[in-house]
């Protein structure tokens, strides 16, 4: 990270980013060029080791699919509290933000019982509520992601004079 004054380096911050985020960018590599899509997603913790886990959702079918099941890696962005800002003149103008970026390898979930706590993770991060019910009819009508996070950074960009 070049900037580094702006990274996060706080687990609590970084897990407040990650729960606070209304969507993420999925960013995958279709033949050499290069795929992003905004997505809605669910954020929980491995019980084992600790590392994120990142759930999404979607149609049985499309092109993020068949990229996937070609080339499982896989890089994400998110951001929250953006806020532009004014400067006295153009190139002091700006945006506020807290991100996270991370990378990983992307798969399809096909327990039904994984894919329905996926459903609830992914309703808690985008709801605030875990109170949701799912059952395999429900699920067997989505396809389930998973990204198990290899690499995660966080940084922020403050308001000017308040680092």
């Amino acid at each position: 990270m070049r900037r580094r004054e702006r990274e996060i380096t706080d687990p609590a911050e970084i897990d407040e980013i990650l729960n606070t985020s209304q969507y993420l960018h999925l960013g995958l590599v279709d033949d050499g060029m290069p795929y992003v899509v905004p997505l809605n997603y669910g954020v929980v913790k491995d019980q084992a080791d600790g590392h994120y886990i990142i759930y999404l959702h979607g149609a049985h079918e499309g092109r993020k699919l068949d990229i996937i099941r070609k080339n499982p890696n896989c890089c994400f962005t998110m951001e929250c509290n953006v806020a532009p800002f004014e400067g006295r003149m153009a190139c002091q103008y700006g945006t506020v933000y807290e991100c996270a970026m991370g990378f990983g390898k992307v798969t399809i979930v096909e327990d039904p019982q994984e894919k329905i706590a996926a459903l609830v993770a992914l309703m808690k991060t985008q709801t605030g509520k875990d109170d949701f019910q799912f059952d395999e009819r429900m699920v067997s009508i989505v396809t389930v992601m998973r990204i198990d996070v290899e690499e995660l950074t966080a940084k922020r960009r403050p308001m000017p004079g308040n680092s």
